[in-house]
């Protein structure tokens, strides 16, 4: 059992407000166990404008059964900070009586002086939107989706008027791995089809839409667009997209698009003006290589079909993304209404060689968002370590796979396991993590995002781009990989068909058409219910959302934690196999009053919201424990934390 520590996060708890302007002051707080010993010192060490500046911190008065400054075995201490910059960093220092030094940042306590990288941070850039941390995301491929009665795959296939790029397949078809199948083949999913299923959505409790591309393009994923004016007829044109939005709404689901930032097609508008004629506006807008050294044009990934943007262009950014005119505009307002935007290849976007204009063009097309539509969404993928992007001044969250999904898949897939080429592995295979390797490589890259980052940040057991986690999952892993999606800051993510219990090894494969009618099979409903009882929870318990969290426990083949708020408290523990853990009853606060408690359960103290796991009070401690591979969560009482008056 770890020793208690001291603790703050960016939650309500210990922040005194979300939305910091430049030049407020906020008051920090700090939760330091009595059970640490007497401190001489506590205060906070910013770095504004790089130089270091310490504000001392003063003991606040108890409020609870112990002595001054503490409630339930716990003291608060606060600082109040003027946040200098936008983005405004911080660490706890507290000096014991005997002279000892702790510093205490995003990555948690150390002996030793830590860097400014994992400090935590105040940002003082316009927020995301209120409903952003409490949404559940779907994402959708729309070719494999869902067919309407008047999908026009099926009149265009029957007149032989398909593009002629287009291998036409039936909806129960396998998936064609290999190229040219693997972009060409397409199965005739379109924007009505997803409208009709939109009850499905709503009964997994989903409220966040997301569709990969839907402009007209020459494969079936549609990151080449041949145009950014409108949407395929293939989908079912503008109207279609209308109708959706319409639709999502009346339901109360957002729905957001995605956009390429970094590259068209090369059948697009604008490339094959610039290729037509080097003294068009248009030629400026990609990155064309003189004769003497070779030619050619630059792309994506050496990939010619997508060829990359030239983001010093004043003409480029008016067309695409500054102001009302532009295409992220467009989309935002009538009649189609979209919710926000998730940018493909955000991370590479205006960088080559030493050209760097990435915060540019993020900045610009947040600025246009907020210009036609404040309350938006803005998602920047980016594949590996995204912290230096997302500090706020843009991207709202990070559709990243490093501080949830590669972990998670190398705690709780089989030994062994192939990366299918998915995930960014270097190697084609997954490491195999322990407990305490999942959440040390969670907290490194989590600790490098501002708090409100980490709440919208995709929370992705898989996407379209990877295989199915549930290909190589450990027996009865997925219960334990969707609590922690549902209950770790961040927003869940459901790839259409995980809750159908699909598999693929890679992220071609993982693009299978939906398996509609086969929900109420032996197979498809258990996994039907786990996805809506999860995220139902999530939904039911705001705290899973907004709180803060704090571990507690972990072991090889297991970890506990809670969310936390005043209002409520979210215990989580999650078990890859049989295992038990053991916590100081002080780390949950008011169960440290109860004493003797045995089956927290039956003493209305601990409700059990999910799972099968035990938790039993005896001694001083709180022990957790499984039989089996499960999640499981028990809401507690609210934290005893001073009132910020």
């Amino acid at each position: 059992m770890a020793p208690l520590a001291p603790h703050h996060d960016g939650s309500p708890l210990h922040v005194s407000t979300q939305t910091p302007a430049l030049g407020e002051t906020v008051r920090l707080r700090l939760r330091v166990p009595e059970s640490f010993g007497p401190l001489s010192w506590v205060g906070t060490r910013s770095n504004p404008n790089r130089e270091p500046r310490f504000d001392e911190a003063v003991l606040l008065p108890s409020t609870g059964s112990g002595s001054d400054g503490s409630a339930d075995g716990w003291q608060w201490w606060e600082a109040s900070v003027e946040v200098e910059n936008p983005v405004h960093g911080y660490r706890w220092l507290l000096v014991g009586g005997d002279g000892r030094q702790h510093w205490l940042n995003q990555l948690g306590l150390s002996t030793v002086e830590t860097r400014d990288h994992d400090d935590f941070r105040l940002v003082a850039y316009e927020p995301a939107p209120d409903w952003a941390a409490s949404s559940v995301m779907y994402q959708v491929f729309p070719d494999r989706f869902a067919k309407s009665a008047a999908a026009p795959f099926d009149a265009l296939r029957a007149a032989g008027e398909l593009p002629e790029w287009a291998i036409a397949a039936d909806w129960g078809d396998p998936v064609d791995p290999v190229y040219p199948g693997r972009s060409k083949q397409l199965f005739g999913g379109d924007l009505d089809g997803v409208r009709e299923k939109l009850d499905h959505l709503a009964s997994l409790g989903v409220d966040l839409l997301y569709l990969t591309p839907v402009f007209p393009a020459r494969s079936n994923h549609r990151y080449d667009a041949t145009t950014f004016d409108l949407v395929d007829p293939l989908l079912g044109g503008d109207e279609a997209l209308v109708r959706l939005v319409e639709a999502a709404h009346a339901r109360g689901i957002r729905v957001i698009g995605d956009l390429t930032s970094n590259h068209s097609g090369d059948a697009h508008e604008w490339f094959r003006a610039a290729q037509a004629d080097a003294e068009t506006p248009e030629r400026q807008f990609y990155f064309f290589r003189d004769e003497a050294d070779g030619g050619g044009y630059e792309s994506w990934l050496g990939v010619p079909s997508l060829p990359k943007f030239d983001w010093s262009s004043d003409e480029l950014r008016r067309r695409f993304i500054e102001g009302p005119d532009s295409v992220v505009a467009r989309f935002l307002g009538a009649p189609f209404h979209l919710d926000g935007w998730r940018i493909d290849v955000a991370n590479m976007t205006g960088r080559l060689g030493s050209a760097d204009l990435n915060a540019e063009v993020r900045r610009t097309i947040r600025r246009t968002m907020l210009d036609v539509k404040p309350d938006t969404l803005l998602l920047g993928e980016s594949t590996n370590d995204a912290a230096s992007d997302f500090q706020g001044d843009a991207w709202h969250g990070a559709m990243t796979y490093t501080p949830f999904t590669r972990p998670l898949w190398s705690w709780l897939l089989e030994p062994g396991s192939p990366a299918g080429g998915g995930l960014g592995f270097a190697l084609q295979q997954v490491p195999a993590f322990t407990g305490d390797d999942f959440h040390a490589a969670h907290l490194r890259f989590a600790a490098g995002f501002p708090w409100r980052t980490r709440l919208a940040t995709m929370n992705a057991l898989d996407t379209h781009d990877t295989p199915r986690f549930a290909t190589h999952a450990r027996p009865g892993a997925l219960p334990v990989a969707l609590g922690l999606a549902i209950s770790l800051p961040g927003i869940p993510v459901v790839w259409a068909g995980d809750e159908f219990g699909l598999t693929g090894v890679d992220g071609e494969a993982s693009r299978t058409p939906m398996p509609w009618g086969s929900e109420t099979s032996p197979e498809v409903a258990p996994v039907l219910e786990t996805y809506r009882s999860l995220l139902r929870l999530r939904r039911e318990r705001p705290v899973l959302a907004t709180g803060g969290i704090r571990w507690l426990a972990i072991a090889d083949d297991a970890v506990a934690f809670v969310r936390e708020s005043v209002e409520e408290s979210v215990l989580v523990f999650a078990a890859r196999s049989a295992a038990t853990l053991a916590i100081d009853s002080v780390a949950l606060g008011a169960l440290g009053r109860l004493g003797e408690l045995g089956e927290l359960g039956s003493a209305d103290v601990a409700a059990r919201l999910f799972g099968t796991a035990r938790v039993e009070a005896s001694a001083g401690l709180v022990t957790l424990q499984a039989d089996e591979a499960g999640f499981a969560a028990w809401s507690l009482p609210g934290v005893s934390a001073p009132s910020w008056g």
